[in-house]
């Protein structure tokens, strides 16, 4: 089995009788993972493929097998890429990491000047957010807007949140900020640029010396 025998696509409105599937696998996932997830009904999840802002794999024999869906918040400042779930069946197939870097892309796409940000308390994710330029930061640099927060109320830490004022938690969070990715690609170009300009100079001052001693 190979990330080729899966179709990744943008949810629609064909894809919804996934729904009640995809919030049960989520739900028993947080479970064996002893961490919770802010919990979703089937019809929130159908309403995310019918607006265009989830993603979803499926095999080749039509069986479900991965889903990731958009949420934003403070006005649309900040992106979140949430719920993302593998059907154990397909596990170890590289999933995550396709479905991960598709939902990015349509995060990149509708919502280009968000923040994409996540809290997570699993390694791979962590890796596979660092892939695509997130960094890890404090929870104040994350919207505050407060219904993202009241979803982590049916986490199993939630006590361990409010406890600590809501300024860290068992999850990890990371950002994903298009200005400054914008910033840091514009040196890098500088930089590339530079080297350049150097590497010609030199070229030059080596070419009028062979001329000067012909």
């Amino acid at each position: 089995m190979t990330i080729q025998d899966f179709d990744i696509k943008v949810a629609t409105a064909q894809h919804v009788d996934y729904a009640t599937q995809i919030c049960v696998e989520m739900a028993e996932s947080a479970k064996a993972r002893g961490t919770g997830i802010a919990q979703r009904s089937p019809e929130y999840v159908a309403n995310k493929m019918l607006e265009g802002k989830a993603v979803i794999a499926l095999h080749k024999d039509g069986t479900w097998a991965g889903f990731c869906y958009i949420e934003t918040w403070s006005h649309g400042d900040f992106v979140a890429n949430s719920g993302l779930i593998v059907n154990p069946q397909f596990r170890k197939a590289g999933l995550a990491k396709a479905i991960k870097h598709r939902i990015f892309d349509l995060s990149r796409t509708k919502y280009p000047h968000a923040k994409i940000f996540g809290l997570t308390t699993g390694l791979a994710v962590m890796k596979i957010n660092s892939e695509l330029g997130y960094e890890p930061v404090t929870y104040s640099e994350l919207t505050q807007d407060e219904n993202f927060w009241a979803g982590c109320k049916s986490c199993v830490n939630y006590d361990i949140l409010t406890s600590k004022e809501r300024k860290n938690c068992m999850c990890t969070a990371m950002l994903f900020d298009p200005a400054e990715k914008a910033k840091q690609d514009e040196e890098k170009m500088k930089r590339i640029t530079h080297k350049a300009t150097l590497l010609e100079r030199i070229e030059n001052a080596i070419k009028k010396r062979i001329g000067q001693d012909h």
